[in-house]
């Protein structure tokens, strides 16, 4: 039975009426769940909201009143009424149920069948107010999840100005932690209207000038918040919209709204399964049967949805109200359950499953005519602890205690040309998943729901690209920033890094700056072309020293050879040829032993020429002035002493380079930072110090010759070399003076090509003043190296010690 209190029911709040038909008959057709008692109902919607207040109470089955089989009973139930989808309605009846309960006859209490709110929690202030919704605590979680997984990180947030709203806040916020996620903005709405108006259009240019494309909106409907909504939405706004299934576009807008002015609206329902008979109950129901008025459903639903169906039904006789709401259904009319219209089906058998075990506790231990006068307080305690299965298979509880965390259905809103909207399911979040697998979307149905099209981003900036960082600006928000590229030999392999990334050390950043390269070692190697011309070079004038050589030794006892002492000249010649080959140490891969050798290689044999050159020019100094009158000098001459120059001299340069070895070796070092690209590998000289001790002495060694033969220039110069050992020398001095200040400038490979030219130019030097002139007149004025010529020119031939 059904008592109608306001037959005027606008069209929204059908659902909730339809609900209530469909439970009671369903309970009330299954005799072992209250038995002998039925279900019966009246319901009084408000005129300024959608909210629907449905009082229920049992009858018994046989009679209505008072006659029933084998005893009497007088109808004094425990009432209950359903409040909903308004928490503040809620609020107000629970507030007056906590007052007018045990007062007189009154025994009622109620459940808010709206979504869960902690307000109303408050046992102190509602002690006979339950919920039957499951908790909400994850909502902002599984929102943020949505948001990540679309990497949406500039969002706006739109709530009520109340706890709930409030609360909401707090929690997005702490959830949004840790994920670089940020709010473009928060507009509180104020639950007073008028001052609402004098800030509507401030909250109006805050949403317009934001470069979010995504807003989040937190609130219950019949508010100033559903106000600021639909005035958004008719000036044009497009924006993605974020919310709960009760701000479902397609059944709380109506045709007011402009489908043109949004990209799409995500919505969050309530996980819960169908109730496979209720569409088939609705289309087939007899309106006839129940004392409302359904012509208003008609009426109304022709105004907000399609106005050229009232043409259509001239011609079609199922437009009539002919006892039916299949009419409805074919039009679009959403018969299914909504989250509201699914608490309400559980609040009902919440009450049923109650009643029941109450009845069986007490008809063991009481007659059965105690249940006439029921214990309200102990059936409201046990209602208020109830725990059941519903019909459907779902868990449903009312002890906020043991209340689980909601499962949410993710559906999509999209629009079509015509102006009309599609809702799609695409996906779910689990409360209970294991972290990063809560939330599933279906790929396929984004796909079919967006026609295609690429679900827009939501940024304050662009994301930076690989090789790139962000740099925040002092007093932006985090998600707002510049792009910069990654310094020297530094990377970003991925996007909105905040720092970039050194290579290490045996790697480079590539030019894109997105990863690290392989160094490639780098030396003066054979394969070079600046490689293979050092080594050519060297090995032609080692080859040309060799001929040099030959030819001396095929003349050796011409006048010309025979002069300043051809062993001496033999000397230098091999010393020399080696000089040449010293540069193939500083060629290829190095490694300790070449270093080693080249340094103590290329000090010993430079010093033996050396030497050998002030040998040659004492020689000659020697030798003229033992023949002069009056001279005591022919016996160091004919003893041979200026020979032992030669191993003297290399005896200390030997013991510097030992002290050198010993003390600090030269070693292979690398140099990754030198050159981009490449790892540098050369020989340290381990002690500078020592080097330069080593090279200062040859230094040395050389002014001395050059002193020497300077002074001796201008002895007859038949088979004189006085003049070609002083040029020799200049040029040896001027190569080495010039080596130190280009070596000491030079970093890496450039200083062994400066010290490896530097040897080959100094050997040049010496070979090309020395014996060129004289292999000149050797092969190709041989009529000069004779002793007629040396007596035509009075000179006194030095004799070949």
């Amino acid at each position: 039975m059904i008592t109608v209190f306001h037959f005027s029911v606008p069209v929204k709040k059908y659902q909730y009426l339809l609900t209530m038909i469909f439970v009671t008959e369903e309970i009330n057709r299954n005799p072992k769940l209250i038995p002998n008692k039925s279900i019966n109902f009246s319901f009084s919607p408000s005129t300024c909201d959608d909210s629907l207040i449905i009082v229920s109470y049992l009858l018994s089955r046989e009679i209505k009143r008072i006659i029933l089989p084998n005893y009497h009973c007088e109808i004094n139930e425990c009432g209950l009424s359903f409040t909903g989808p308004s928490w503040e309605r809620s609020s107000k009846i629970g507030t007056f149920l906590s007052i007018i309960f045990n007062i007189g006859q009154v025994r009622l209490c109620d459940i808010h069948y709206g979504p869960f709110n902690s307000v109303l929690s408050d046992r102190l202030q509602y002690p006979y107010l339950y919920q039957i919704a499951p908790k909400e605590t994850m909502l902002p979680f599984a929102i943020v999840s949505l948001m990540l997984h679309f990497n949406w990180i500039w969002v706006g947030l739109v709530i009520s100005d109340g706890d709930q709203g409030i609360q909401f806040l707090s929690d997005f916020r702490e959830k949004m932690q840790g994920n670089e996620l940020c709010l473009a903005f928060v507009n509180v709405i104020p639950l007073n209207m008028d001052l609402y108006n004098t800030r509507a259009e401030k909250y109006y240019k805050q949403i317009v000038t934001s470069l979010a494309n995504v807003v989040v909106i937190y609130g219950e409907l019949n508010s100033t918040l559903e106000v600021s909504f639909r005035r958004w939405a008719n000036l044009g706004i497009h924006r993605i919209w974020v919310t709960t299934s009760q701000w479902d576009v397609i059944t709380n807008t109506g045709r007011d709204i402009n489908f043109d002015s949004f990209y799409g609206a995500f919505t969050f329902s309530n996980h819960h399964h169908e109730i496979p008979n209720f569409k088939k109950f609705i289309q087939s129901m007899n309106t006839s049967q129940y004392p409302i008025d359904f012509s208003v459903l008609r009426s109304e639903w022709m105004y907000f949805h399609c106005l050229d169906i009232e043409s259509k039904c001239r011609t079609q006789s199922k437009c009539a109200l002919n006892n039916s709401l299949k009419w409805f259904a074919s039009q679009g009319f959403d018969i299914a359950m909504n989250d509201e219209s699914y608490n309400l089906y559980n609040a009902v058998y919440a009450w049923a499953y109650a009643y029941h075990a109450m009845y069986y506790e007490q008809v063991d231990v009481h007659p059965i005519t105690s249940l006439c006068v029921p214990d309200c307080s102990k059936f409201y305690h046990t209602m208020k602890n109830i725990e059941f299965i519903n019909p459907i298979g779902d868990l449903v509880t009312i002890n906020e205690k043991r209340k689980c965390d909601a499962d949410y259905d993710i559906f999509y809103i999209s629009n079509y040309p015509q102006g009309l909207g599609i809702k799609v399911k695409i996906g779910q979040f689990t409360s209970y998943g294991s972290f990063g697998q809560q939330l599933y979307l279906s790929d396929e149905a984004i796909e079919w729901a967006t026609e295609s099209r690429q679900i827009p981003s939501s940024v304050c900036s662009e994301t930076c690209k690989l090789g790139f960082r962000k740099f925040r600006h002092e007093g932006n928000a985090a998600c707002c920033f510049d792009c910069f590229p990654c310094p020297e030999n530094e990377i970003s392999n991925k996007t909105d890094m905040d720092q970039c990334v050194k290579c290490p050390i045996n790697q480079y950043a590539s030019l894109e700056k997105n990863h690290c390269l392989q160094k490639t070692m780098k030396f003066l190697a054979y394969e070079d072309s600046l490689g293979i011309a050092l080594a050519c070079t060297a090995l032609c004038f080692s080859t040309l020293t060799a001929v040099v050589l030959g030819v001396f030794v095929k003349h050796k006892n011409t006048p010309i050879v025979k002069a300043n002492n051809r062993t001496n000249s033999y000397i230098l010649l091999i010393s020399l040829k080696f000089c040449f080959l010293c540069p193939l140490l500083f060629i290829g891969h190095p490694t300790t032993a070449k270093c080693i050798l080249q340094q103590i290689t290329f000090a010993l044999l430079f010093t033996v020429a050396v030497s050998t050159v002030l040998a040659k020019t004492i020689t000659v100094v020697l030798a003229f002035r033992a023949t002069a009158p009056g001279q005591k000098l022919r016996g160091l001459l004919v003893s041979g002493a200026p020979n032992f120059i030669i191993p003297i001299c290399t005896l200390i340069q030997l013991v510097l380079c030992g002290i050198w070895m010993g003390t600090s070796p030269p070693f292979v070092d690398t140099d990754e930072h030198l050159e981009h690209g490449y790892i540098i590998i050369v020989c340290n000289k381990g002690s500078d110090t020592a080097f330069y001790c080593v090279l200062g002495y040859l230094g040395s060694l050389a002014i001395g010759s050059f002193t020497v033969a300077f002074l001796a220039r201008n002895l007859p110069d038949a088979f004189n070399e006085a003049k070609f050992l002083t040029f020799s020398m200049l040029v040896f001095c001027s190569v080495w003076v010039t080596f130190l200040p280009v070596y000491h400038s030079s970093k890496g490979i450039a200083m062994v090509i400066v010290e490896v030219f530097s040897i080959l130019a100094s050997s040049t030097g010496l070979i090309s003043c020395i014996f060129f002139p004289k292999c000149y007149i050797l092969l190709i004025r041989p009529s000069k190296n004779t002793l007629k010529m040396v007596k035509k020119n009075h000179i006194v031939q030095p004799t070949d010690f």
